[in-house]
């Protein structure tokens, strides 16, 4: 434990690298890196897993064989000093590596929790955007909400918001029909 406090003391300073970044421990914190800048998020209530869970769930059911559809496991590196990790990701199968993609991302959600809410609705939809992701979901488990963003040629447009009961079909990445109450416990 002491050894990995020190492992993280050392990389506060002006720019930390991807390869420093993948060196780092798989110990249920989420660590990215914004201009640089090492972000660390702590690990998430059983909700908030719960709700990546069955998310990933109803996708994997609609997704083509030439997607993936990936739960914290591939980072997303458009350039050498951002690398994101979204709670789960949509990209084509061919641009996933072991570790991380490169490629502008089909799909990226964000579970919102009080810790990341900020972060991931100003900070990380600014990123994704900037960086090509055609669509950004925002799933509140809190809530029971669901905004489904998609990307025009310049920013994101709101294409649904729906809460509890509600239902949406959206094309984007593929067909699916979805409903908040059956994504959050």
């Amino acid at each position: 434990m002491i050894e990995e406090l020190e492992n993280l003391q050392q990389l506060h300073r002006d720019e930390i690298s991807p390869k420093e970044l993948a060196d780092l421990p798989r110990d249920g914190r989420r660590y990215e890196i914004v201009d640089g800048e090492l972000l660390v998020t702590g690990a998430q209530p059983p909700a908030h897993r719960a709700a990546v869970i069955a998310l990933m769930i109803k996708l994997k059911h609609s997704c083509p064989p030439d997607l993936l559809v990936a739960v914290g496991s591939l980072d997303y590196r458009p350039t050498w000093k951002l690398s994101l990790r979204p709670d789960l990701l949509v990209c084509n199968r061919s641009d996933a590596g072991p570790r991380f993609t490169t490629a502008p991302l089909l799909l990226a959600v964000e579970v919102l929790s009080p810790s990341t809410r900020v972060t991931d609705v100003v900070l990380k939809r600014g990123l994704y955007e900037q960086s090509g992701v055609q669509s950004y979901w925002l799933l509140d488990p809190t809530n029971q909400e669901l905004t489904i963003l998609d990307l025009t040629t310049t920013h994101y447009t709101c294409q649904a918001v729906i809460q509890g009961e509600e239902s949406f079909s959206t094309t984007l990445p593929f067909p699916v029909h979805l409903s908040p109450a059956e994504l959050t416990p």
